[in-house]
């Protein structure tokens, strides 16, 4: 009895401390690169035009009027202009409600289609009307309401409290959300309800019922689609109040907030005039947005966080021309203006298709190295050797060299090739997360038990949720023709334990 006890302590110190085979763990450490990235969501965007468009000539602009297209001759180059992933078109209501209730849909299935073909996503705004009688409010809507009294500001030219201009034009923006809402193609819906350019100048002098009503009729209509909001004109004594009894998320200094909970929208916000340093000087001495609006209205609108869950989109004042030749402004300003831009979080700007001067193109270049997200993989480990149907473990560190996340739910993947396979590996990270600065992602992901033996190039790749296609540069070295990143050898075989 005593030998079978020996013999048996025996037999589990043996197990005790026999070693096991395992497979190496593999470090990588990828250098990272300096070059301008261009990304979904983020950067310079184009103004009714799309890449590979002609720019605007001299410091004008057009908005308004259905988009006259260009002929393509297959160059997406945007000359004097980066390359973009994002188009934008403000187009009025008049033009896409030609009649009562018939759409022009047409006309935004283009826009989409051709943003789609140039390698863009499309920004969306319908204003309710500008100046003069070729963009004023559609003609059947003039006649309906017949005559009405003058407007409380130059900027309005109809009577939003009119009931007939919420069912009409809140009608429209229904409409729009109910043939595009959640459209792949469409990148987001500017908010518009009053003013010349839909900018909402006055929406603080609409009725608590009509401003909620006109509002709504986007929050309502657009559930999937991002939301971009303007409460940020500089004419409301309390921008906080154009969000005050709306499920829309803010928050202030003080530690109030706008509600919480699952019904909370969270929506991005823009400015239509960066860059302004003085532009009024003439009429109002000492005073801009640069310095008198944006900084005080983007904390007292409580859309200083916003930046967290929703894009902040802004609009050059003027053009770069403008900038550059009647402004006078030299390369430190032009620095300033983007500075505090990323100060605020900007992910995308519009220079309404206007040319960037050469020489302030090299301070451009390093505005878009930060503007919006920069994925730079700092460390990534993995297992030399993985058995079908086995664990690969992985670590990674990332550093967001950006000033916002990527808000678009796309997925981090790894793939093996080799032997005449290539097979994704989805993971469960949330890009969304990776806020400025470090980020750390660990899981694992299952080799499948089909998996042929042998060696393998494992890659890795930020992928489309549905094509498992690559969609995001990252600031790496090592990136592959078709978009996937290496990182190494590993082998498939059955380990021996």
């Amino acid at each position: 009895m005593k030998s079978h006890c020996l013999y048996l302590v025996f037999i589990i110190s043996s197990l005790l401390f026999t070693p096991v085979l395992s497979a190496e763990v593999v470090i990588v450490r990828p250098a990272e690169i300096d070059d301008v990235l261009n990304n979904p969501g983020i950067g310079f965007m184009t103004f009714q035009r799309f890449n590979g468009d002609d720019l605007n000539s001299g410091s004008g602009w057009t908005e308004g009027f259905p988009i006259e297209y260009q002929e393509f001759d297959g160059d997406l180059t945007n000359q004097d202009h980066p390359d973009t992933s994002l188009a934008y078109f403000r187009v009025n209501w008049r033009f896409v409600e030609l009649e009562l209730g018939r759409y022009n849909w047409a006309m935004i299935d283009k826009a989409l289609r051709t943003a789609a073909e140039r390698g863009q996503t499309l920004f969306l705004r319908i204003s309710p009307y500008e100046g003069g009688d070729e963009k004023d409010v559609p003609v059947w809507y003039r006649e309906l309401i017949g005559q009405e009294r003058e407007q409380p500001l130059e900027k309005w030219r109809v009577d939003p409290e009119n009931s007939l201009y919420l069912k009409h034009f809140g009608g429209l923006i229904r409409a729009l959300g109910g043939r595009y809402d959640g459209h792949p193609d469409l990148e987001g819906v500017d908010v518009a309800i009053v003013g010349f350019w839909g900018e909402g100048e006055g929406s603080h002098l609409l009725t608590e019922q009509t401003r909620k009503a006109l509002i709504n009729a986007y929050l309502e209509s657009f559930r999937k689609t991002t939301l971009i909001f303007q409460p940020l004109n500089g004419d409301a004594p309390d921008p906080g109040m154009l969000v005050s009894g709306l499920p829309i998320a803010a928050s202030w200094p003080d530690g109030t907030d706008n509600g919480s909970g699952p019904h909370m929208r969270h929506l991005g916000w823009r400015i239509d005039c960066l860059g302004d340093m003085g532009f009024w000087r003439d009429t109002r001495a000492n005073w801009s947005h640069m310095s008198d609006v944006y900084p005080q209205d983007i904390i007292k609108s409580g859309m200083a966080e916003a930046w967290r869950k929703a894009p902040i989109t802004h609009e050059i004042c003027g053009t770069f021309l403008r900038w550059r030749e009647r402004e006078a402004y030299t390369e430190e300003i032009v620095k300033y203006i983007f500075d505090q831009a990323l100060k605020w979080h900007i992910s995308s700007f519009s220079a309404k298709s206007s040319p960037v001067p050469v020489e302030w193109q090299p301070l451009v270049d390093e505005w878009l190295k930060k503007m919006g997200y920069r994925f730079v993989l700092r460390k990534f480990t993995y297992p030399s050797e993985v058995k079908p149907q086995g664990r690969l473990d992985f670590t990674s560190w990332w550093e967001n060299k950006g000033v916002a996340p990527c808000y678009r739910n796309y997925a981090l993947a790894l793939r093996l090739r080799g032997n005449g396979q290539r097979r994704v590996l989805p993971t469960d990270a949330d890009i969304r997360t990776w806020m400025p600065g470090d980020s750390l992602y660990d899981d694992a992901v299952f080799v499948p038990l089909d998996m042929p033996l042998g060696q393998y190039e494992l890659e890795l790749a930020v992928v489309d949720r549905a094509s498992f296609e690559p969609v995001i540069k990252l600031a790496i070295d090592g990136l592959n023709p078709d978009g996937w990143y290496r990182m190494g050898k590993i082998a498939v075989q059955e380990i021996v334990e």
